[in-house]
């Protein structure tokens, strides 16, 4: 994948290097989840899922939650991950020229999203966010929040090593924005309020291979116009699009498969989209809430 001499967005927050040493009063807090048993297999499903509505997860209990409060630590120069912050900032050039351009097509006008890189814990517009969590999309503050560390996980723990596979991480956070700019966000939420856990499970997975196929999309969009993809990319990309599927999820925390519980989809469903939107680069090839959407 080609990105090294190309532009660079200036939407981005770098707040890395910020430690959450205390938490002051106030209501809504982070998820707290226990150090061990179920506790820890539920924060692994969590550190291994990215693109989930953070408004399911970051919110506290209320019952006198705790804030964030945010200290400072010296910079210690250069940083390890300063090369995958450059590349994320590419990534995101790429999304904005491309989504930019496509909405332009259509008469209408693209507001990118903002991109925070943070590690250890972030406040946002949808609560307290933390690296467990994974990347996710915040419509409320319209950002994307990504801990770079995650870029890591992919590789060692998913066995989805390459510069693509990190690009359709963002791009599939991206496409959650374009969701929110549709209006598509809080239609499908609305509907959850008042659907059953299993059929707002349901809405969840079609929600979210939507935005698989979003960022399919893109890369077929922008490779007609940058060229910027090698031989092999679009591989790297399906293998991330698999490793990240709920089945393949709930084999590795719980042994064993729960399809009423899927959020995201399977790894076949969520390679078929990102496959389907890259083949079909228009978003209409991406209505995955048409009632024969599973045969699409």
């Amino acid at each position: 994948m080609r990105w090294e001499d190309e532009r660079l967005s200036d939407n981005v927050e770098d707040d890395r290097g910020q430690g959450f040493g205390g938490f002051g009063g106030g209501g809504g807090g982070p998820v707290m989840i226990g150090g061990g048993g179920l506790g820890a297999v539920v924060l692994i499903g969590l550190a291994l899922l990215f693109g989930v509505d953070p408004r399911a997860l970051l919110q506290g209990s209320g019952d006198g939650g705790y804030g964030p409060v945010a200290v400072q630590t010296e910079p210690q120069g250069p940083r390890a991950d300063d090369e995958d912050a450059r590349f994320s900032r590419a990534v995101l050039a790429y999304t904005e020229d491309t989504w930019d351009a496509y909405f332009r097509e259509q008469g209408g006008t693209y507001q990118p999203p903002t991109l925070v890189l943070y590690d250890q814990g972030h406040q946002t517009g949808c609560g307290f966010g933390q690296t467990a969590m994974g990347p996710f999309y915040c419509p409320a503050d319209r950002r994307v929040y990504l801990d770079l560390e995650f870029f890591h996980e992919l590789s060692g723990r998913f066995g989805a090593p390459g510069r693509f596979a990190e690009a359709y991480v963002i791009a599939h956070e991206v496409g959650h924005h374009v969701q929110n700019l549709l209006g598509i966000s809080e239609r499908t939420d609305a509907a959850r309020q008042s659907a059953s856990r299993v059929e707002g499970n349901r809405i969840s997975v079609r929600v979210e291979l939507q935005a698989d196929c979003f960022a399919g999309v893109w890369a077929a969009r922008t490779n007609q116009r940058e060229h910027f993809l090698d031989p092999g990319d679009i591989d790297q990309g399906l293998a991330a699009a698999s490793a990240v599927g709920d089945d393949t999820l709930q084999k590795e925390t719980q042994g064993r498969v729960v399809p009423d519980a899927f959020t995201h989809g399977s790894s076949a469903q969520r390679t078929k989209w990102f496959r389907r939107g890259y083949d079909s680069p228009k978003l209409e090839s991406c209505d995955t809430f048409a009632p024969d959407y599973g045969q699409l």
